[in-house]
């Protein structure tokens, strides 16, 4: 996707991470910390299902990209840890609260990097929806937690 500013309200909290110089990140990318540096979803290693894929990326969830970071960049950019970001879906039904999560490719070997849907477990979530669905979306607001930075999603007491 190309680099689409995602944000659309909300505190962000953001940080800056390294990034490196081979790693293209675009604005509006799901991406984690990998040891030092950030990363998007997609780059992430297959771990053989879409679940096991959720799980690793919450583990190291960082936030939404707010700056891009071409090949050969080695700028560090801005990662929002928090906020209200649009998001494209398949077509569903979302309710205020229901866990959102990053979607697998159609390959079936990689998370997409500026796609979600919603997911049955916190350990597999990045957010939960902001604002109610009623009839099938193709966009959803998620309310994005960095696990990071902020403990990722919580368990509704």
């Amino acid at each position: 996707m190309a680099n689409t500013m995602r944000w659309r309200y909300g505190a962000t909290n953001p940080v800056v991470l390294a990034v490196d110089s081979a790693t293209v990140i675009e604005i509006g990318d799901l991406v984690y910390l990998a040891t030092d540096d950030a990363r998007p979803a997609g780059d992430q290693l297959d771990q053989g299902t879409e679940s096991l894929n959720q799980q690793t990326l919450h583990a190291e969830f960082a936030g939404v990209a707010m700056q891009h970071s071409a090949a050969g960049d080695t700028q560090p950019i801005r990662v929002a840890t928090t906020g209200v970001f649009d998001f494209p879906c398949d077509a569903a039904t979302f309710e205020v609260g229901d866990l959102i999560g990053p979607i697998e490719n159609a390959a079936g070997d990689a998370l997409e990097n500026q796609k979600v849907k919603a997911v049955a477990g916190i350990g597999a979530s990045v957010g939960r929806c902001a604002a109610r669905a009623p009839d099938a979306a193709t966009r959803v607001l998620v309310d994005v937690v960095s696990s990071l930075m902020r403990g990722g999603v919580q368990a509704v007491a």
